[in-house]
């Protein structure tokens, strides 16, 4: 009896999905906290205060993502594991999804592909972030997946993970109108080409729908409710249902040239832009064999392969033509491509030879992401390093909560911030109430009384003249696009920090 159960277990996804698991939870507060992500923890510290999330069309990114984390950090506490624990749910979430494929690609085919998606440098590295990505990429799959069930099965179950996965979409990132797009068009250039090259074997449709028009109405009715919630921040903030439109608006400015995340130095010819293809082949080897393989749909064959492949052709495209690129917006990419690989090494005839190429480029892949995720996590000369904190600013918070920790009344001491770009210092230092950020950097005179100031050490004499001897200072290097910088603790820091002996105490500054 215990026999047939376990071989009822689908030990291949439990494989997958729980090595995938290892990947993204261990060491999982290995990396400071991100700019974005410091951004976003800030958001849902607000939450707290205001009572409701209270959209703002500036930041341009849904709602979901903050509810996550503020419900997170409510249970765990404000620490880094719970800022990014909703994100590594959502990563994992995406092995399910993908299996579900499995109804037209055949068991093989999801199984190679969630393999690639569990040891993806990208997909790893993004999945240990707290930002909004892999929350839009496990929805975006929803939809797809349903939108091709409505098509050819026009099963239940398709409709409501269509109509799941546009909400989520939509409650995610200002992009799902490119993704939403793209699922449109390529079901327009399917229908053409198959004029030209038909598929083999030929699309067959259910000849009965399977849902009802109750079934619809109920599920738009689910969703459009999930969409009035979260907007206005649970009834509370009625404005914010302009949100979906105002992101629009606020991401064609921030989209477009100028912005200072253009990759010009990938520029081939005006509208040519390689930047993605770049990542792909110096990270993502199955997904750039899947890109590769995609190109034979262009020639008769099955029906949901040439789909993904022209679909993913023109997220691609869309993504390309877009001025603004972060290297994070790869896992909405690449997604398709990792699919298209599964089918081709599981329609590769000599079945040996199969598993050799696949298993190498799997291995290939885990070798880059386990170099990327534990070692060189804040080298900028990594692509996806993007604007990263580097460890070194311990040096300013290390201490700081050391001390809050031996005696919470100690998170009430004043602190003054003199930089310009100072996130994620705001989430770090979100238990410390009494910390000032000064904007532009600006230096005030005569200074703030607090027990430490934090300056960029090219401005640091400024501070150090005016605050004297008792105060010792230390040097840290913060991000990337930030100079080195400079803190200044008071004497009662040094102090206090010396008899707990929870923290290295700062060196003395020269007077």
């Amino acid at each position: 009896m215990w026999s047939d159960r376990l071989r009822r277990v689908p030990w291949d996804f439990v494989a997958i999905a729980m090595f995938a698991a290892v990947l993204r939870l261990l060491f999982l507060d290995l990396k400071a906290p991100h700019f974005d992500e410091g951004i976003n923890g800030w958001f849902a510290d607000q939450m707290r205060v205001d009572g409701t999330f209270k959209y703002r069309a500036d930041n341009f990114h849904g709602p979901w993502h903050f509810y996550t984390v503020f419900l997170s950090q409510s249970l765990l506490g404000r620490n880094v594991w719970a800022l990014r624990l909703p994100v590594v749910a959502a990563s994992l979430l995406c092995i399910p999804v993908i299996f579900l494929f499995a109804r037209w690609l055949g068991r093989p085919a999801v199984r190679w592909a969630a393999a690639a998606y569990a040891v993806s440098p990208a997909l790893v590295f993004y999945g240990r972030y707290s930002i909004h990505e892999p929350w839009f990429v496990l929805f975006t799959m929803l939809f797809t997946w349903g939108a091709i069930a409505l098509w050819i099965d026009r099963d239940r179950a398709g409709l409501w993970a269509a109509s799941i996965g546009l909400t989520g979409m939509i409650l995610n990132k200002e992009t799902y109108i490119i993704h939403a797009g793209s699922l449109a068009l390529a079901g327009l250039v399917f229908k053409a080409w198959e004029k030209f090259s038909p598929v083999r074997p030929p699309a067959t449709r259910a000849a009965k729908r399977g849902w009802s028009n109750r079934d619809a109405w109920t599920a738009a009715a689910v969703c459009c409710f999930a969409i009035v919630f979260f907007y206005s921040g649970n009834f509370f903030h009625w404005p914010g249902l302009l949100g979906p439109f105002q992101a629009i608006l606020e991401w064609t400015k921030t989209g477009a040239a100028g912005n200072g995340h253009e990759k010009v130095a990938y520029d081939l010819l005006p509208f040519v832009n390689y930047y993605w293809l770049a990542l792909l082949a110096r990270y993502e080897w199955p997904a750039l064999a899947g890109f590769v393989w995609s190109v034979r749909y262009a020639w008769p064959g099955p029906a949901v392969p040439r789909l993904l492949a022209i679909l993913g052709a023109g997220v691609l495209v869309a993504y390309s033509l877009v001025p603004y690129k972060t290297p994070w917006c790869i896992v909405s990419i690449l997604w398709p491509w990792l699919l298209l690989f599964g089918v081709w090494i599981s329609s590769l005839k000599r079945t040996r030879m199969a598993a050799a190429i696949g298993a190498a480029l799997l291995v290939a892949s885990l070798a880059a992401g386990i170099r990327l995720n534990f070692r060189e996590y804040e080298n900028d000369a990594e692509p996806y390093v993007y604007v990263q904190t580097y460890r070194s600013v311990e040096a300013l918070t290390g201490p700081l909560l050391a001390l809050a920790q031996s005696d919470p009344q100690r998170a009430l001491m004043a602190g003054s911030v003199y930089l310009e770009s100072y996130y994620p210092l705001p989430w770090i230092l979100g238990d410390f109430p009494n910390v000032g950020y000064f904007p532009d950097g600006e230096i005030p005179d005569p200074l703030p009384k607090a027990e430490f100031h934090v300056v960029e050490t090219g401005r640091a004499d400024a501070v150090r003249d005016k605050l004297g001897t008792e105060f010792t200072g230390r040097t840290f290097r913060f991000r990337s696009g930030v100079k080195e910088c400079s803190v200044f603790f008071s004497k009662d820091i040094t102090d206090a920090l010396e008899q707990t002996g929870k923290a290295q105490a700062p060196r003395r500054s020269e007077p």
